[in-house]
């Protein structure tokens, strides 16, 4: 990427709202690295950055996924490391309801849990994974671009059949 390239993603960033993490960015509060999280232009959160400690519950209700689901992801590697309170219950940010969207969405694809657990290690890595994220989103597009196919072809079968009924009916009322 050049630096008039980032320059334009960061401007478009920061107009927009949104970040998409490259890695290599430093987290304020942890200093750990960025894990990159897609865009997620629309989606509000319920409380600000900085005071965005939510509880598993919380999260439950906000994702729709179950408690033990959150910790399923966490504990084969799909979720970043979960900040943990003094008591040690679970603090997830607002970052980690970003990344919880983003596999929902790899979810609905159909890509398998080891690709998505695969793909969260690669963006734990570092920018040097980009061609190998990349790749495996390229591949799960192709898989999905021929999943709407294969749709688009039965979608036209039930059509015809609908019309076909549709057709039949009318001309038994006719009698």
């Amino acid at each position: 990427m050049t630096v008039t390239q980032t320059q334009t993603q960061t401007q478009t960033q920061v107009q927009t709202g949104t970040d998409t993490g490259t890695g290599t960015e430093a987290d304020g509060e942890t200093g750990e690295p960025r894990a990159d999280v897609c865009a997620t232009t629309g989606v509000s959160h319920p409380r600000p950055d900085g005071r965005d400690r939510y509880t598993i519950s919380e999260v439950a209700a906000f994702t729709g996924l179950s408690a033990h689901t959150l910790r399923w992801y966490e504990r084969i590697g799909l979720m970043p490391h979960i900040d943990r309170s003094h008591t040690g219950q679970r603090r997830f940010t607002n970052r980690d309801l970003d990344w919880l969207v983003f596999v929902g969405k790899l979810r609905l694809t159909g890509m398998p849990v080891a690709d998505m657990v695969r793909y969260a290690e690669l963006v734990r890595a570092g920018d040097h994974t980009f061609e190998e994220r990349q790749e495996l989103l390229r591949a799960t597009r192709e898989d999905v671009m021929r999943r709407i196919g294969e749709l688009r072809s039965t979608l036209a079968v039930l059509d015809f059949k609908i019309d076909f009924y549709a057709d039949a009916r009318r001309a038994s009322e006719r009698f």
